[in-house]
């Protein structure tokens, strides 16, 4: 007998619980890498603890303080980094499900490490063992601040074509998974919104059939925590799209 997967979260979200990385950096920061979506605007809800958050696009850069209560949201093309500034904690709401982790992330590594034969290697999280490795994860981190520090750098001298030979980069990485991503919203968001359209058609007619499919779901808190970008993530949709366990 197969077991169903849970339906999409409401509006075809993704969300996970961040702690963000605690580790010092070179600039005598704290916190995570610096990276960017193509496809998915990403929120942040400060639940705990304190910290910024810097982003850098086409507008300049800005910094965000993030205190517990704090909504901050940001659209495709946002370089952004969670900065630490005291047991940062923060929910975290990324539009199209599952696309996040199918690669819509790039992260601000120097320029040499942005090619499709040197990101993956530079990205990775295996250790020696194979297995995701903190060690790793800090030392990507401390890669992608390195190009990030230069990009602002380059900004404030006036020289934009550093951001956008970034784009350029970050899109060509992307390329092979275009197709990949369209899937996952047209059977996500798009496949939802599309479902909220025909309730609302079925209801002008005055037929109810589709509330017999009403349900409730519960997931419990994942058990571990992975090694995310920004800290450590407590991540809901990989259990989401596993299913109810037997």
């Amino acid at each position: 007998m197969t077991i169903p997967a849970y339906p999409e979260f409401p509006g075809a979200v993704g969300f996970s619980r961040l702690n963000a990385y605690p580790w010092p950096t070179a600039d005598d920061a704290h916190g995570g890498s610096p990276h960017m979506h193509l496809t998915c605007a990403e929120a942040y809800i400060v639940l705990h603890g304190r910290g910024r958050l810097q982003t850098l696009n086409r507008s300049g850069p800005t910094t965000q303080t993030l205190t517990p209560g704090d909504v901050v949201w940001f659209t495709p093309g946002t370089i952004h980094r969670a900065v630490n500034d005291g047991d940062l904690q923060v929910l975290v709401i990324m539009q199209n499900s599952g696309l996040p982790e199918a690669g819509d992330a790039v992260m601000t590594f120097p320029p040499a490490h942005l090619t499709r034969d040197t990101y993956p290697a530079a990205a990775s999280l295996a250790g020696a063992d194979s297995t995701p490795d903190p060690t790793r994860a800090r030392a990507r981190r401390d890669l992608a601040v390195e190009g990030f520090t230069t990009l602002l750098d380059q900004w404030k001298l006036g020289d934009r074509q550093a951001l956008e030979d970034f784009y350029t980069a970050a899109a060509n990485l992307a390329a092979p998974r275009l197709a990949e991503w369209e899937r996952i919203i047209e059977d996500g968001a798009a496949a939802t919104a599309e479902a909220a359209l025909a309730n609302i058609d079925a209801l002008r007619h005055g037929d109810t059939s589709h509330l017999d499919l009403a349900s409730v779901h519960r997931i419990a808190g994942p058990p571990g925590t992975t090694l995310g970008m920004c800290g450590f993530l407590t991540a809901y949709d990989p259990v989401r799209r596993r299913g109810p366990q037997p």
